[in-house]
C-alpha cells in the first residue's frame, strides 16, 4: 500500500472507527429489541414457536456459509482490482468494503467507493480505477440479474408451480433481461456517441444543456469502458472475479436456505431462489445494511411465493443476524487496519 497523499482527508477512510463501532452497537440493540418484541407482542405465537424449536446446527451452517460468502466477495475484489497484491491486503480492503456497505447508509455504493479510493492511492490511474469500479459492480451484480432472468423464465413457463401473481414474475424477469441487454449494448452505444462531435461547452454554465450532454457523454464512456473491462476480466485464464461473484451470491442464497431449514420446511428451490432475488431489491433503499428494506422485501417475497408468514419472518431474521453481523465485526477490524496504514 502506498504512502499517504494530501487528499487523504477526502477519502472514505476519514469515517472514524468509532462511528462503525456505534453502528455495530446499534445493530445489537436493534436485535435485542426485535427479540424482546417477539417475546411480548400478542399475535406472534407462531413466530415464538419457531424460535423455541429452532435447530441450532442449522444456525452454525448459516454462519459458516456467510463467512464463506464474504471470502468469495474478497476473491471477486482481488480479481478485479488487486490480483497481484498480497491476499492479506485484499482481505482487509474487501472486508472493509463489506463493513461500510453494512454499517453506513450508502445503498451498497460506499464499499465500492472505498475500494476505488484505496486502489487510486496505490497508484492505479483514475480512469482505470473508474472503469474497474464499474466492472466490479457489474460483475458482482450480474449473477443476480442472470438468475432472475433464467429462473423467472422457468417459473413463468409453468414448469414450476407458484402462488404469486404471474405478472410479478413476468415483470421481474423482463426487467432483468432488459438490464442485461442494455449493459451488453453499452460499448456499441458509446462507439456511436464517440463518432458524433462533442458538445461545445465554451462559456456555458454548469447546468446548461451542452454541459449536461458533455457530462452524460463522459459517464457513458466510463460505463462502456467498465463493461469492456468486465469482459476482459471474466474470460479465461482469469476466472477469479467471476468465480468470486458467483460464489458470493450462491453461498448467500444457501445461507438463506439454511435459515429456512433451521425453522421448518424449505420452499421449492426455483421459487425460493426467485423470491430471494427479488426480495433483495429492498436493499437498494439507502439504509444501513438495508435494515427494514431488505428484511421487509425478503419476507414479503417469500410469503408472496408460498411461504408462511411466521416461517418467513423467523428465517429472514435469523439469516440477517449473520448476514449483517459477520461482515460488520470482521470488516470493522479490517477497516481499522486499512485506515491505520493509509492515514498514518
Amino acid at each position: 500500500m502506498a504512502d499517504p497523499d494530501p487528499d487523504a482527508a477526502a477519502s472514505p477512510l476519514t469515517v472514524p472507527p468509532s462511528r462503525l463501532g456505534r453502528r455495530i452497537a446499534g445493530l445489537v440493540a436493534l436485535a435485542v429489541l426485535v427479540g424482546a418484541l417477539i417475546l411480548v407482542l400478542p399475535g406472534l405465537d407462531d413466530v415464538r414457536s419457531r424460535f423455541a424449536n429452532v435447530n441450532a446446527a442449522w444456525l452454525a451452517v448459516i454462519a459458516l456459509l456467510q463467512l464463506a460468502s464474504c471470502f468469495f466477495y474478497i476473491a471477486a475484489f482481488r480479481g478485479v482490482f488487486a490480483v497481484r497484491s498480497r491476499w492479506r491486503d485484499s482481505y482487509d480492503v474487501g472486508m472493509a468494503e463489506q463493513a461500510v456497505n453494512v454499517l453506513l447508509p450508502v445503498g451498497g455504493i460506499g464499499g465500492v467507493a472505498l475500494g476505488a479510493w484505496v486502489m487510486r492511492r496505490d497508484g492505479m490511474p483514475s480512469t482505470d480505477v473508474a472503469r474497474r469500479s464499474v466492472a466490479f459492480f457489474v460483475i458482482t451484480s450480474a449473477p443476480n440479474f442472470v438468475l432472475v432472468a433464467l429462473v423467472g423464465t422457468i417459473i413463468a413457463s409453468g414448469l414450476v408451480s407458484q402462488t404469486a401473481p404471474p405478472a410479478v414474475t413476468l415483470i421481474a424477469t423482463a426487467g432483468s433481461a432488459a438490464a442485461i441487454a442494455l449493459v451488453a449494448a453499452l460499448p456499441r452505444l458509446n462507439q456511436r456517441l464517440a463518432r458524433r462531435p462533442a458538445p461545445d461547452t465554451t462559456g456555458q454554465g454548469t447546468w446548461s444543456w451542452a454541459s449536461v450532454r458533455s457530462g452524460l457523454r463522459r459517464a457513458a464512456a466510463t460505463l462502456a469502458g467498465g463493461v469492456e473491462v468486465t469482459a476482459a476480466l471474466t474470460r479465461p485464464p482469469n476466472p477469479q472475479a467471476l468465480i468470486g461473484a458467483w460464489g458470493y451470491l450462491i453461498l448467500d442464497v444457501a445461507s438463506m436456505w439454511a435459515a429456512f431449514a433451521a425453522f421448518g420446511d424449505t420452499p421449492p428451490l426455483a421459487v425460493f431462489v426467485f423470491a430471494y432475488l427479488i426480495g433483495q431489491l429492498g436493499g437498494l433503499i439507502p439504509l444501513p445494511g438495508g435494515i427494514g428494506g431488505t428484511d421487509g422485501g425478503l419476507i414479503g417475497a417469500f410469503v408472496l411465493y408460498g411461504a408462511s408468514l411466521p416461517e418467513a419472518t423467523a428465517a429472514v431474521l435469523a439469516y440477517r443476524v449473520f448476514e449483517l453481523g459477520i461482515p460488520a465485526v470482521l470488516g470493522t477490524a479490517a477497516f481499522v487496519r486499512v485506515r491505520r496504514v493509509l492515514l498514518a
